[in-house]
């Protein structure tokens, strides 16, 4: 394999194995029927002006399967944590006893939990979109190798085949979070 064609291949993998990683985080943050502190993973706090991470400003104590404490290291930012956690996606009413913050999850309803997996879906295919563009780019790459007298053309279809097993792959990982995902959320 030449170096121009292990080059790309190379970013291609490293790429795909990004886009991945992406999908793993974005489908963490998606709420389930549990408490689970990676739900505020996407959450960022108004804290004196600068948008922070909540997990940078808290510690998070799962209670049981609906519940979370949130204790902030700072207690002057209890009010924007609490304004943040209102204002989220989560559908939380948290409440302050003046230490520590109390959040209840609500039940999921059937119609929310198949708005969560609408949601799920789609940032899953997004993901596979956004492999099937690295894919393109590469085989882009790789053509013009071949065109370009840089490697011949047995080398190229062999470094071809392997980009679609390296394709392949990434995209069966990305259907199997999706498929848990959505397991996850159905469980009742």
């Amino acid at each position: 394999m030449s170096e121009s064609t292990e080059m790309a291949m190379l970013e291609a993998e490293d790429k795909m194995g990004k886009a991945l990683e992406v999908v793993r985080e974005d489908m963490a943050s998606i709420r389930t029927g549990r408490a689970h502190p990676s739900m505020f993973s996407k959450l960022e706090v108004d804290y004196y002006g600068a948008p922070t991470p909540l997990q940078q400003l808290a510690s998070f104590q799962v209670q049981d399967a609906r519940t979370v404490l949130i204790q902030p290291y700072d207690k002057s930012s209890m009010t924007a944590v609490e304004k943040a956690l209102r204002d989220s996606d989560l559908g939380v009413n948290p409440s302050n006893d003046g230490v520590q913050i109390r959040i209840v999850m609500p039940q999921l309803t059937e119609e929310r939990r198949r708005d969560y997996i609408k949601l799920a879906r789609s940032k899953g295919e997004d993901a596979k979109v956004s492999v099937r563009n690295i894919r393109r780019h590469t085989k882009d790459a790789i053509d013009k190798a071949v065109k370009d007298g840089d490697i011949g053309e047995d080398e190229g279809t062999r470094t071809e085949k392997e980009l679609e097993a390296l394709t392949k792959k990434h995209v069966d990982a990305i259907d199997d979070v999706l498929k848990h995902k959505e397991a996850e959320l159905l469980e009742v």
